[in-house]
């Protein structure tokens, strides 16, 4: 995508069509999800499997511990951020995944699943009805029930459009070596 030079200095919005792209491109398990100005993402909803719901929680808390444990552990993934949301509908629990990255849907998904194998972790997607017990062999499968239980956005805004996660921690990391500086000169 050819962005003006001061693409990031504005605040940008994009509508996306209901299939969740704008032409159909084929990726390497199905179509190729565009670029918005909040990067790429999605947001993954499915029904939690009876009883599980303890188990999405403390999946929650393994997660938490493995960053604080290693703020970098998850750095492969190139995350801006993830929300999990459990809520009801009709007496039955589903989750709501929602992530924005800087790589593609695909290639996003792929490294997950590699992550998990090297952090020597379940996915938390395991508590989910329909999702393949064979995931940690079988990542087509695991794509195909991300891909499945996805919902694509009809609007994303950026308020600092199309900057990557790299970009921002290289100007916050310039901010605090100005500000060390200034308070040196004080």
């Amino acid at each position: 995508m050819n962005l003006p030079a001061n693409a990031a200095m504005q605040p940008a919005a994009m509508a996306i069509p209901k299939e969740g792209y704008f032409e159909f491109q084929q990726g390497r398990y199905g179509p190729i999800f565009p670029q918005t100005p909040a990067n790429y993402g999605f947001t993954i909803i499915a029904k939690v499997k009876p009883g599980a719901t303890d188990a999405i929680r403390a999946h929650g808390n393994v997660l938490e511990k493995i960053v604080r444990d290693d703020p970098h552990a998850f750095a492969t993934l190139q995350l801006h951020y993830l929300r999990w949301v459990l809520f009801d509908i009709e007496n039955k629990t589903y989750f709501m995944y929602q992530g924005i990255f800087d790589t593609d849907f695909d290639k996003y998904t792929e490294d997950a699943v590699a992550l998990f194998l090297k952090l020597g972790i379940d996915t938390v997607f395991k508590n989910l009805e329909g999702f393949p017990a064979d995931w940690n062999t079988n990542v087509p499968a695991f794509i195909k029930f991300v891909r499945d239980h996805q919902c694509p956005s009809f609007l994303e805004y950026a308020e600092y459009p199309f900057v990557t996660a790299a970009e921002i921690k290289k100007a916050l990391n310039v901010k605090h070596a100005l500000s060390a500086m200034l308070d040196q000169a004080q």
